[in-house]
């Protein structure tokens, strides 16, 4: 475990479309009604949720999870929020990050379903991922998407990932275990 000072702190980063900055327990009301409004708009590109998700307990819960694995520099959940900070536009999350010889994490992100199709994901990524590239000093940026995921696909490339394989019934979304195009961005030096 990293020593507590040597843990990067998340930023928090004025952009055109409001902040991005990392998640707080009184985030947890936005954060809910950012759930319940894309519930059906995200249900086919995530797991099966439990009764808990959709809840404000569930979402305080998340948080502090978040807050856990940021503490442990092991991930980091960033809220695109409104200018005013209350109202969640979307999600940007940093998972499964490993240190040591592989400065590595996968990437995650979800956008409400009324935004889409503005640039506001990319230009919420672009923040995203310098700060991934210089604070975190990650070497290599993992995100997969369905085959049948076109926005994504389209988003990864404009952000220069590469295709790097195919893996079938990678995850279980939606109940089903479903394929996955692999795709990585490797930090240029």
């Amino acid at each position: 475990m990293p020593e507590e000072s040597s843990v990067p702190v998340a930023p928090r980063i004025p952009t055109p479309f409001g902040v991005l900055r990392p998640a707080v327990e009184d985030d947890a009301p936005w954060l809910l009604d950012y759930r319940i409004r894309n519930r059906t708009h995200l249900a086919p590109w995530e797991p099966a949720r439990d009764a808990t998700y959709h809840t404000l307990a569930g979402c305080v819960v998340a948080i502090a999870e978040a807050d856990e694995a940021a503490r442990l520099d092991r991930g980091y959940l960033l809220l695109m929020l409104s200018p005013d900070e209350r109202r969640v536009l979307g999600t940007v999350r940093l998972a499964n990050l490993v240190r040591g010889a592989f400065q590595a994490c996968h990437l995650g992100y979800g956008l409400d379903a009324s935004l889409q199709g503005r640039g506001l994901m990319r230009e919420a990524l672009d923040v995203a991922l310098t700060w991934a590239f210089g604070e975190l000093d990650l070497h290599r940026i993992m995100a997969n998407y369905m085959p049948r995921n076109q926005r994504s696909a389209a988003l990864l490339h404009t952000l220069g990932f590469q295709r790097e394989g195919y893996a079938p019934k990678y995850l279980k979304i939606a109940g089903k275990w479903e394929d996955h195009v692999l795709t990585a961005k490797v930090r240029r030096y």
